[in-house]
């Protein structure tokens, strides 16, 4: 078996890291700040880890990834994760919040209702929390209860996660946005008034 390989890129966010195996991606990090903090976390979390020129599929994560961020539309369901030594259970709520479209949000309840354990959402907030993929296994688009913004592992906490749904679009609330077709109302006027 050959050692890990990791790679950081620019995004609209900041710079970005995907680190792979033979089999897929068993990692990705969101911005640090400086690429002196990005290369010390992937040394913790994954030491064997070696810079290298991206392999196919890591160049794929890479290219969606960017685009995602720069697009806020870029669906990353194809790219290929290597979930080995997980749980059945792991599996299930990643897939699940893999399934969350860019610009749409779900509950912890509805991540662990879609993974076939409706009682188990606080698990669904811890297994957010060690999400090893963030962007691509989209914890940023699953909400506390009644679409609560909650914490957030990532750098940067809360506010990375307010990027990144806004990149997408995502709406927080039932209230129109700025920008929505009110029916050809005046803006700032509501149905109603």
């Amino acid at each position: 078996m050959t050692r890990p390989g990791f790679a950081l890129f620019e995004t609209a966010i900041g710079l970005c890291g995907v680190i792979w195996n033979e089999v897929g991606l068993i990692g990705t990090l969101l911005p640090e700040g400086e690429a002196s903090a990005a290369h010390a976390r992937i040394a913790r979390r994954w030491p064997a880890a070696v810079e290298s020129a991206p392999s196919p599929e890591a160049a794929f994560a890479i290219a969606a990834i960017t685009s995602l961020m720069a697009d806020g539309r870029t669906d990353l369901t194809g790219v290929v994760l290597d979930m080995a030594g997980m749980s059945e259970f792991l599996v299930r709520v990643y897939a699940a919040a893999r399934a969350v479209p860019p610009g749409q949000t779900r509950t912890y309840g509805e991540i662990a209702a879609a993974a076939g354990a409706p009682r188990e959402a606080r698990a669904v907030g811890q297994a957010m929390g060690r999400n090893p993929w963030p962007i691509v296994v989209p914890c940023h688009r699953v909400m506390g209860a009644g679409g609560k913004l909650v914490g957030f592992s990532a750098p940067g906490g809360t506010d990375t996660k307010l990027k990144l749904l806004s990149i997408e679009q995502a709406r927080l609330s039932d209230a129109p946005g700025l920008f929505d077709d009110l029916g050809g109302l005046p803006i700032g006027v509501r149905p109603g008034t």
